[in-house]
């Protein structure tokens, strides 16, 4: 903790809540310590972040990474004060089916558990109000549909609560960066400082690992160097 603001990781807030940190390589660290996974350097073809850390080069795969993130946040949220909602300035409506509009219906406290304000709006439509704060630069409709795809195969409450942390997963995946999205150096320096903080930042949702490293002396020998 106390590693920056803990807002939601939405990349578009990523450039406002860390405008001013360092975009400089490991060079300019004033006699500080280096960071664990360094400082960024370049971010390739729109999905790798390479960084530079104390002993080579560090490669971070930002969706995997911010996704862990978010996920890490929406659970801690909702084990602490509660998940934050953020209302949209435009109700969206949601073309569902009638049996995802009445699980809808019926589990409208549960969806405000988790920062939903969702309301039917007729046999096989729903509106949604309000989204989580984390969520907000997401697919509105889509997530919602794949929020109660999860709802339907789960069904009853208690398998409902059992399973929570997988619905915060797929809620995570909509919130997390997407491929191609072109991140300024304080956006990835930021992300670095993000997944530092974070439990388990080592693997995404799903078990992949988000970052690896290259030392110094490796790269060397795929160079043959020292020979």
């Amino acid at each position: 903790g106390g590693r920056g603001p803990a807002p939601a990781a939405s990349f578009e807030s990523y450039g406002r809540l860390y405008g001013a940190a360092d975009g400089g390589a490991v060079a300019e660290a004033e006699g500080g310590d280096i960071p664990p996974l360094g400082y960024a350097i370049a971010q390739l073809k729109g999905v790798y972040v390479l960084a530079e850390n104390a002993e080579g080069l560090v490669l971070v795969d930002m969706h995997a990474a911010h996704e862990r993130i978010t996920y890490e946040r929406l659970k801690r949220a909702r084990d602490s004060e509660g998940i934050r909602s953020q209302p949209l300035l435009v109700p969206e409506s949601v073309a569902v089916s009638a049996r995802e509009a009445a699980l809808a219906e019926t589990h409208a406290d549960w969806f405000a558990s988790l920062g939903f304000t969702v309301e039917r709006a007729g046999e096989e439509s729903l509106l949604v109000r309000e989204v989580p704060v984390s969520l907000r630069d997401s697919d509105v409709p889509q997530l919602l549909r794949d929020v109660l795809a999860d709802l339907g195969e789960h069904g009853s409450s208690e398998r409902i609560a059992a399973h929570e942390d997988e619905i915060l997963s797929t809620m995570a995946c909509h919130g997390s960066v997407r491929a191609n999205r072109r991140l300024t150096l304080p956006e990835m320096n930021a992300l670095l400082r993000d997944m530092e903080a974070t439990e388990r930042a080592g693997q995404c949702n799903h078990g992949r690992p988000t970052w690896t490293r290259l030392t110094l002396a490796e790269l060397d020998r795929l160079f043959l160097r020292g020979r």
